[in-house]
């Protein structure tokens, strides 16, 4: 299984040639300015949540490659209303068998709505279960004690949001890998914005004093899970 990170919350989970990508924000983001956002042919697009800094390159991406739209049900709607019909809605707790493997909704304590200010249901987090791997995604959340749940899935990787101030820090990020007992941590949605840059050299310290695995790929970078 392959990770490309394309900044922000944005990153593509490849499964045996099957391609995910996650909270499409890329062009308006000037970190990611070198990412080519119209050669990205994923084949399913998952959404967190329905802000702009999660779902800005939505349109183009699932124009370009017919990918299915993979959310929480009332943006499975939205999705609808505005002309894009290959969507699969969910809610928490459940789960689905697709081609590359099972996908379960899970808890995220945010906020939601869409760019157009329409009601965007709940955050949500995810984990994929494909290629003999176990994948969380947190999304945009703050640290919960519902991540307990996640305890016993023997997760392989959790990607979670380290930028403080719309979501959790990497306090509570450290926190919250030992609620859901996963040892290797790819850290996302930081230096984005003013308020959320991160002293990335004292995070990692954080992190490997706590016995952690953070993994902080370029913008770009692809890495093995």
């Amino acid at each position: 299984m392959k990770f490309t990170f394309y900044g922000h919350s944005c990153f593509e989970l490849e499964i045996n040639g099957i391609k995910l990508l996650f909270d499409p924000f890329i062009s308006h983001n000037q970190l990611a300015s070198h990412i080519d956002v119209n050669s990205l042919k994923p084949n399913y697009i998952l959404l967190s949540h329905g802000h702009g800094d999660h779902i800005a390159d939505l349109f183009t991406i699932e124009k370009n490659s017919g990918a299915q739209v993979i959310c929480i049900a009332d943006i499975a709607g939205w999705l609808n209303g505005k002309g894009i019909t290959n969507v699969h809605g969910m809610n928490f707790g459940g789960g689905f068998n697709f081609d590359f493997g099972r996908v379960k909704m899970v808890y995220a304590l945010h906020s939601s709505s869409m760019p157009d200010g329409a009601y965007g249901g709940n955050p949500a987090g995810y984990v994929i279960y494909a290629d003999g791997k176990k994948i969380y995604f947190a999304g945009d959340t703050a640290l919960t004690y519902d991540m307990k749940l996640l305890a016993d899935e023997n997760l392989d990787w959790a990607i979670l949001p380290i930028g403080d101030n719309y979501t959790m820090g990497a306090d509570d990020a450290i926190k919250a890998a030992g609620f859901i007992n996963c040892k290797n941590v790819i850290g996302v949605h930081y230096d984005t914005f003013p308020v959320i840059v991160i002293d990335k050299a004292e995070v990692s310290a954080k992190f490997e004093k706590a016995g952690l695995n953070l993994q902080l790929p370029a913008i770009g970078e692809t890495m093995e899970l």
